[in-house]
């Protein structure tokens, strides 16, 4: 079934494409934050419970943004997977996550109003719409950032403030 909205059609809008970028956005900024607030070592080996450690965590980050907008961007469905080459160095990992802020805002303008509506299976296996599969990704990353801070207090270390979402 597509659900795409024809040019001509009225769209009812609550947030503006430019303003969803931008929450994204502030997300990124502040999951970046918490990345930089770990020692190494405890990034890549800390974990509670059972849990994965938090650059696993930031790993599933990193392969659904940058990829799931180049899809959406350009229709050709790419395979799933969370490998991600940063060889265990956190700086390469924060270099990695700029590239794919980098990305996502190459991107978004090629996203046009009418497209949020389309429906896509991102991945070739996670069918929704457009918008809905871009606000997973950010409902993932505020999942995961949540559990980072929940290591970050185990390890004596002070979170970066939820609200904060500005850029370092």
């Amino acid at each position: 079934m597509n659900t795409a909205i024809s040019p001509n059609e009225q769209v009812a809008q609550v947030i503006l494409p430019a303003e969803l970028l931008a929450h994204w956005q502030g997300h990124r900024a502040l999951t970046r934050k918490v990345i930089e607030a770990f020692p190494e070592k405890d990034y890549f080996d800390f974990s509670i419970g059972g849990m994965r450690p938090f650059s696993k965590m930031v790993d599933e980050l990193l392969s659904i943004a940058g990829p799931g907008i180049q899809e959406i961007v350009t229709g050709k469905a790419v395979p799933f997977t969370e490998e991600v080459a940063h060889g265990n160095s956190k700086s390469k990992v924060l270099e990695l996550w700029d590239k794919t802020t980098e990305e996502i805002n190459a991107n978004w303008s090629k996203i046009g109003i009418e497209k949020f509506q389309e429906t896509i299976k991102l991945f070739g296996e996670y069918e929704g719409t457009i918008i809905s599969s871009i606000q997973y990704f950010i409902d993932n990353e505020i999942h995961h950032r949540g559990q980072g801070y929940v290591y970050l207090r185990a390890l004596g270390i002070e979170p970066p403030m939820f609200y904060d979402r500005s850029e370092a």
